[in-house]
């Protein structure tokens, strides 16, 4: 068969479903051989676009989610997406085209070194200089790809090498099992729980990736320990738990930094440095700190751990938890009051701009428990991960390690496709909105519905906020909007304006209920952001 066949041929192997991308002249004989595969290629308007579907379709599936390009500009418009997935830690395959193998030892038309450029930004580059190697490349991509810590892999296809003959099949998928924790690991970490005065939990993404979100709500049960989430957690531990605290990661003080401030020995399972600076929750470094996770903690000043428990996260937690002593776990249920209090403030508040809280409880109550929620990358991501009350994990979906602008639309259709049964809501702002507004087409053509709940203002919001409080001045973070009513429309969407706050709620639920895109303006009240920054500036700690 040709080598383009042979590669689609162990695409299939890996159960890829869908690739995300965009036809090009150097990927011809590679989009020819999917015609006659059983994998569905998701045209996108834009490389990027892709990248995104795809980096999202991986976070939910676990698998890797794959994108293509072709080679140069196409494959450059594919570097932001891929660099999200590979800090974000979610499972993707890239692909692009390239030049035929005569012309990359010279200055060309359209050539870069891709395997170079995307080295940096993946956990593993390579490109196809013989056909023979297309099973080893693909397969290890995506075992690459799919081990922890999982992130992105790219391959190089020349497409002189895509039109050779080959006779090579694809190779067996082998899916690694994480090892058992060290017992003696285990007994040690047990016993620094079992001493502490007032420990506390830091559950990151790893939870969810380790899909242990079971165990760790049982651990903190069970040992009456207090959970605070990173923004890419939420949902680890329903928040209707017991010990559940929400969220960290707002920069400012916040009710869970007393939290961390308060506690002797800080737990971290699952926790990825990238989500959270450990310098922002342990400035002191002088805490105890156990590190549970299935990979080594990363090097870091202010993360000096004291008690590594390495291997697969769900083990780790029950042997722990079969050996530690439970703890009184009341300290802390003052923060979780004051928190709810917060998002409890502004439900009957209908005036517009609407607030920030407002909007979220609006959102919250339009939508079901396990429909799923996609943050872009602005203010809004800082309330919806602070307010945003999840039962279930992958409901809020929020990039915070590459933290794009840009993702929410894109990552909605890719939500949509790992998840059709559920119904999903692109949370964004005006800005993000119209850096991948293009999508809103694809969604339409592939019959993907979403609805994408704009918040507008008119302005970098975030950008603002953080030059207010710094400077007391803002400084060139104003534009001009269309009217996104008639943009959805002239799509074939559906466009709402809100211009009365009692109309969000029941736009929200049509919204969720008609079958297709459903773009709404809501414009938000953002001096709500200085308001908090003040509120938690002078906050007394509440325990």
């Amino acid at each position: 068969m040709k080598a383009a066949d042979l590669f689609i041929r162990c695409l299939e192997n890996e159960g890829v479903e869908f690739i995300f991308g965009i036809p090009g002249e150097e990927n011809l004989d590679v989009m020819d051989a999917l015609l006659d595969s059983t994998i569905k290629f998701i045209t996108t308007r834009h490389e990027q676009g892709a990248a995104f579907m795809a980096d999202v379709y991986g976070r939910l599936t676990g698998k890797a989610g794959v994108c293509l390009g072709t080679l140069g500009p196409g494959a450059t418009n594919l570097v932001t997406g891929v660099a999200d997935a590979n800090l974000d830690h979610a499972p993707v395959v890239a692909i692009a085209g390239q030049a035929s193998t005569h012309r990359l030892h010279k200055e060309s038309h359209q050539v870069l070194d891709l395997e170079q450029m995307f080295q940096p930004i993946t956990k593993y580059s390579s490109r196809l200089l013989t056909p023979d190697v297309i099973n080893e490349v693909v397969r290890k991509a995506f075992k690459v790809a799919q081990s922890e810590k999982t992130g992105a892999c790219f391959i190089e296809f020349p497409e002189n090498i895509a039109e050779m003959e080959v006779e090579s099949r694809p190779l067996p998928v082998k899916h690694p099992h994480p090892p058992e924790p060290p017992g003696e690991r285990v007994d040690r970490a047990a016993e620094i729980i079992s001493d502490a005065k007032n420990p506390i939990i830091l559950a990151g993404n790893g939870v969810i990736r380790n899909k242990a979100w079971k165990q760790l709500a049982d651990f903190a049960e069970v040992l009456r320990i207090p959970v605070a989430n990173t923004f890419m957690a939420k949902g680890v531990i329903p928040f209707k738990h017991p010990m559940a605290l929400g969220s960290a990661g707002l920069q400012a003080n916040d009710y869970i930094s007393c939290g961390f401030s308060k506690a002797d020995v800080i737990i971290c399972i699952g926790y990825d440095l990238v989500e959270y600076h450990p310098y922002l929750w342990h400035p002191s470094k002088d805490r105890t700190i156990i590190h549970i996770d299935q990979s080594p903690a990363e090097v870091d000043a202010y993360y000096p751990v004291v008690c590594g428990v390495i291997g697969d996260i769900k083990h780790s937690l029950l042997r722990i938890m079969e050996v530690a002593s439970p703890h009184t776990g009341s300290t802390m249920r003052a923060l979780r009051e004051a928190l709810v209090e917060d998002m409890n403030q502004h439900k009957d508040d209908n005036s517009v701009p609407m607030k920030p809280q407002k909007i979220i409880w609006d959102l919250r109550t339009a939508m079901a428990l396990e429909d799923i929620a996609i943050s872009d990358v602005g203010a809004h991501k800082m309330w919806m991960s602070r307010m945003f009350r999840c039962e279930f994990p992958n409901t809020c979906i929020i990039s915070n390690g590459f933290a794009s602008m840009g993702i929410a639309v894109p990552g909605a259709i890719g939500a949509k496709l790992a998840e059709p049964d559920r119904k999903v809501v692109a949370v964004t702002g005006d800005a993000g909105f119209l850096m991948n507004s293009q999508e809103i087409e694809t969604a339409l053509r592939i019959n993907t519905p979403i609805v994408i709940l704009i918040w507008s203002d008119g302005a970098y919001g975030l950008i603002e906020w953080k030059q207010m409080n710094q400077f007391g001045r803002p400084s060139h973070i104003k534009f001009g909007n269309p009217d996104f009513v008639k943009y959805a429309e002239s799509f074939g969407a559906k466009g709402y304006r809100i211009e009365k706050g009692e109309d969000l709620l029941p736009t929200l639920k049509k919204a969720l209920a008609d079958n297709t895109v459903s773009i709404i303006d809501c414009p938000v009240d953002y001096s709500e952001n200085l308001k908090l920054t003040n509120k938690l500036g002078e906050m007394v700690c509440p325990i």
